[in-house]
């Protein structure tokens, strides 16, 4: 994966104040209920959870909390020293490895489920180099979630109306470069179909639906204090459409669910 140093530089930076941001941050809050809820659809209780790009550890605690045995994962440096702080608590639910999803080579295990969350595998150039070693380490009918970030995003796309139109198109050429506490790295932008294939033929598409489609992503906070009625009406577009064809294909990101046919 390209520009791992750097990404671990960026994370590790952001780790220290990761918690602080996401709490105060109400379309974060919001987009991670939604996430939620839908795979509090594929988890069978007391399911045995690989996490990938488990950050802090926010999610990890959240299905620890739920009765569920995690597996914690995170490249970053200053990701793993908040996620071995926060297991401490949790010792008997929580374990954590420093590891690059795609080295899970080194995981040993077997699995229920599969999340990552927030874009954590737009990281990666090749979602095959994540995929080759999860046959290995999930049960038979066992689940896979991840939140990536598509090609498409509609509310990008409305940047064309202020003349931004770098910004606008700069997920359809299906990288960019990201620009995270004075580090750079390349994003890749990677669609549903671009998942269907890495994972092949022995995962099942189960569910797919769009996350900030039309409404303002977490970036975007200033738009959501100043225009509250309007993003009301974006969120409630979102709500009516999130899980339809085609937009449950884009968005800010999406959340795509499987399941492993042994």
């Amino acid at each position: 994966m390209p520009s791992e140093d750097n990404i671990n530089a960026a994370f590790s930076k952001q780790s220290s104040h990761f918690d602080e941001d996401d709490c105060t941050n109400s379309v974060l809050q919001q987009w991670r209920k939604k996430i939620y809820a839908h795979i509090d659809q594929f988890l069978k209780p007391n399911s045995t959870i690989l996490e990938l790009n488990a950050g802090t550890g926010i999610d990890a605690v959240r299905l620890a909390s739920r009765g569920h045995r995690v597996h914690a994962t995170d490249l970053s440096d200053g990701m793993i020293a908040q996620l071995e702080k926060m297991a401490i608590a949790w010792s008997e639910k929580i374990t954590v490895q420093q590891i690059s999803f795609q080295n899970l080579s080194e995981v040993n295990g077997k699995f229920d489920f599969v999340f990552s969350n927030f874009g954590g595998l737009n990281c990666a150039d090749d979602l095959t180099k994540v995929a080759h070693e999860l046959p290995r380490l999930l049960n038979p009918g066992a689940y896979l979630t991840w939140v990536i970030m598509p090609p498409v995003c509609p509310w990008e796309l409305s940047w064309i109306l202020k003349g931004q139109f770098k910004k606008a198109f700069r997920r359809l050429k299906g990288k960019t470069t990201a620009h995270l506490e004075s580090e750079f790295f390349t994003t890749y932008y990677h669609s549903l179909r671009d998942v269907k294939s890495a994972l092949g033929p022995r995962f099942m598409l189960l569910m797919a639906e769009g996350l900030g489609i039309f409404s303002p992503p977490p970036a975007a906070a200033n738009f959501v204090k100043d225009h509250p009625m309007v993003t009301q009406f974006l969120n409630r577009l979102d709500q009516l459409f999130h899980k339809n064809f085609p937009f449950n294909r884009c968005g800010d990101h999406i959340v795509v669910s499987f399941r492993f046919n042994f």
